[in-house]
């Protein structure tokens, strides 16, 4: 009984220990991003501590600035488009690799998934100098086709985890009873992906509409993106509108997380796990 009681207050103490040490990692991250917010509600003309007044100027000067929303409009247009097609091909190139077996298979994932290693400035610089003789900088076709390139790899990764758990004798079973490939994908294989292929989305659209390294590089005056207009206005004169603006991504990031974290209970209950 005393060694019973003398491990349970040991068990609690490092549960205390690791409550605290958590809890003390997820402040000192945190912190940072949590400065911002009061700071997008001052009345003043500059980014201090104590705030002289609440106001919400800044916010009405990103809705009402033509500058701020077409760059909206571009982190937009580009990520949706960007996306479609991260996720077409993502998809089809997980469905792929999972299914067949041949030799190279490990070296094309590899490639498949070397945007995510590669050092992004060197991505960048890569894409410039390709584009370039192609015609494809400064237009909304090279940033698209660049953007699809990054966030491809998100999709096969999350698309070829779920494929783990499914059953190609469901695949097979539908090819047994007369159901085409394309059939047999749409109406079997694609309804039992179907939250890894959204979460593969969601990811790949937030790593477009996240992008500003690749824009500095390929994108002109007229594809303007909000983070590379944040990073211009961080640069050349910081102005309250930008601490509105990322307050915007803040709550825009924390429903992509809930979105997921959605998804993924779902795949869990298709799954049967509890």
């Amino acid at each position: 009984m005393a060694n019973a009681a003398i491990r349970t207050r040991s068990e609690r103490f490092w549960t205390a220990a690791l409550w605290t040490t958590s809890i003390l990692v997820f402040v000192f991250l945190l912190a940072p991003i949590l400065a911002i917010v009061p700071l997008s509600f001052s009345s003043g003309q500059f980014l201090t501590y104590p705030i002289p007044g609440f106001s919400l100027r800044w916010y009405a000067d990103f809705f009402t600035s033509d500058k701020w929303l077409h760059s909206l409009w571009n982190s937009l247009v580009v990520g949706v488009c960007a996306t479609l097609l991260a996720t077409a091909l993502g998809t089809v190139a997980s469905l792929g690799l999972v299914r067949a077996n041949f030799r190279g298979k490990g070296l094309i994932m590899g490639l498949l998934l070397s945007p995510m290693i590669v050092p992004l400035v060197i991505t960048a610089v890569g894409f410039y100098f390709f584009f370039a003789p192609l015609g494809l900088t400064a237009s909304y076709t090279g940033l698209i086709i660049a953007h699809t390139a990054l966030a491809a790899p998100f999709v096969v990764v999350t698309v070829t985890a779920t494929l783990q758990g499914f059953d190609m004798n469901l695949a097979r079973a539908s090819a047994s009873l007369g159901a085409n490939p394309t059939t047999t994908f749409f109406k079997v294989i694609l309804p039992l992906i179907a939250p890894g292929v959204a979460s593969g989305a969601l990811f790949a659209f937030a790593t477009s509409f996240d992008e500003v390294v690749v824009v500095l590089f390929v994108a002109g005056p007229e594809q303007r993106t909000l983070p590379r207009e944040m990073f211009s206005g961080i640069r050349e004169n910081i102005s309250p509108t930008i601490t509105a603006v990322a307050t915007i991504l803040i709550l825009f990031s924390i429903c992509l997380l809930v979105a997921l974290e959605l998804l993924r209970r779902r795949n869990a209950r298709m799954r049967g796990i509890t």
